[in-house]
């Protein structure tokens, strides 16, 4: 029970002056002010934060391994102090991509376990159902794993912010590219047939114009064939798709594809290209031919690449998540995790949810990406470009083209990465 539970429902036992007045003395505000209850999640050795994510179901096999990888930084952090002298405890539950389920984990982790905030949760159609509960909860709900435009928001959402470049960046980034490095080409797209596939669409069209598209085929996650989508395309004489796809989903569209005979370019959005997991799905022997030359987004350290932070993540993946595999998703995960903790930080030596969301909407947090994070008090995005990565011979990894929108265009930008210091501890 917390110290404010506890208070509670002594006073109500007792009912006397007395006895508020010495709950009142022997009491510890976290936020170090003059408020008379405590901050849920926070004591003077912890804070508790929590997440919802599919560790089973249809999803699992491409995320499951990012709430892991969060978990190790945090051990990771713990052991060198946690953050001004509080460990992080964080709570990961499983919601198996399912939003009923997913309410209901949600309600457990604000009602029960009394967190902080929920950090990175994951999905765009299962947090969409917890985002209205978290906001009229004044829950902070931090870095939502999807890049749905609807965690920025920030009038109507004030506690949300977003984590994932949007899928109208990632849409308008790869359609740009086409343009510019395959001049003349046709270009389609297979999407979901919810925001994820809308916003993908809506990007594309902003590099190529509302005509830009030759095809466009929708499918639904809960129909896992889409030959008649990859028979479409093909039959419309396509030759670059844009896939609004998790990996799952990737790999459907590619291996169905070839069981046709038909080998186009594929582009996607980072939701759904991450090269070892589509290995998993596809297979070591066909994975590297069907693959070659496979482009995707990222706007995080790229998991093959030569880099300071891919180094420490190798190093906490190894010593505190059991040496599993290393790939996108754990540096994801990583990621995530020390924005976080870059985030408490800057909330103070004793942090309220008010703190912490100031600290975040502030512009002062780094973050570890190839280009700097957007969050202000009228921007809850976190990242509003990307950089073009391609598979070359089983190694996933950036192009050195980095693509920006800003004010309606699609504009190419120079990446300037946020350079690791401190060993990846905030504020050390």
């Amino acid at each position: 029970m917390s110290q404010h539970h506890t208070a509670r429902r002594l006073a109500t036992m007792a009912g006397t002056a007395a006895v508020l007045l010495a709950l009142t003395a022997c009491s510890t505000p976290a936020g170090g002010d003059d408020s008379e209850v405590d901050t849920p999640g926070v004591t003077d050795d912890t804070v508790t934060i929590g997440t919802h994510t599919p560790l089973t179901g249809p999803a699992a096999a491409g995320y499951s391994s990012i709430s892991a990888a969060a978990s190790a930084y945090f051990d990771y952090l713990n052991e060198q102090g946690g953050v001004h002298g509080r460990t992080i405890d964080y709570v990961v539950k499983d919601d198996g991509y399912n939003p009923a389920t997913t309410q209901t984990v949600v309600r457990e982790l604000v009602q029960e376990d009394e967190v902080f905030a929920i950090v990175n949760g994951l999905g765009t159609p299962t947090h969409t159902a917890v985002l209205d509960y978290l906001n009229q909860n004044e829950v902070p709900d931090l870095f939502v794993a999807s890049g749905s435009t609807s965690w920025n928001q920030p009038e109507k959402y004030p506690y949300t912010f977003g984590f994932n470049a949007d899928y109208v960046v990632e849409g308008a980034a790869l359609a740009q590219y086409a343009a510019d490095a395959h001049a003349g080409k046709k270009v389609c797209l297979l999407g979901q047939d919810d925001d994820f596939g809308d916003e993908m669409i809506e990007g594309a069209e902003l590099a190529l114009g509302a005509d830009g598209l030759t095809a466009v085929e929708r499918y639904s996650v809960s129909n896992q064939d889409v030959t008649a989508q990859i028979g479409a395309l093909k039959a419309a004489g396509c030759e670059i798709n844009i896939l609004a796809t998790i990996n799952g989903f990737t790999a459907l569209a590619v291996g169905t594809a070839a069981q046709l005979g038909w080998f186009p370019q594929w582009f996607s959005s980072s939701s759904g290209a991450n090269y070892p997991t589509l290995v998993g799905y596809l297979g070591e022997e066909l994975a590297p031919q069907l693959l070659q030359g496979f482009t995707g987004t990222n706007y995080l350290p790229a998991a093959q690449g030569d880099d300071d932070w891919v180094a420490l993540f190798r190093e906490i993946n190894t010593e505190y998540n059991e040496d599993a595999p290393f790939d996108g998703n754990t540096v994801y995960g990583m990621s995530v995790a020390y924005l976080f903790a870059e985030a408490l930080e800057a909330a103070g030596e004793n942090p309220t949810r008010e703190s912490l969301l100031d600290a975040v909407s502030g512009g002062g947090l780094a973050g570890n990406g190839i280009l700097p994070l957007s969050f202000a008090e009228d921007s809850h995005a976190a990242y509003t470009g990307v950089g073009i990565t391609t598979v070359d011979e089983g190694v996933q990894d950036y192009i050195g083209t980095t693509y920006a929108v800003d004010g309606g265009s699609v504009v190419e930008v120079e990446a300037a990465q946020t350079p690791l210091a401190n060993e990846g501890v905030p504020g050390s």
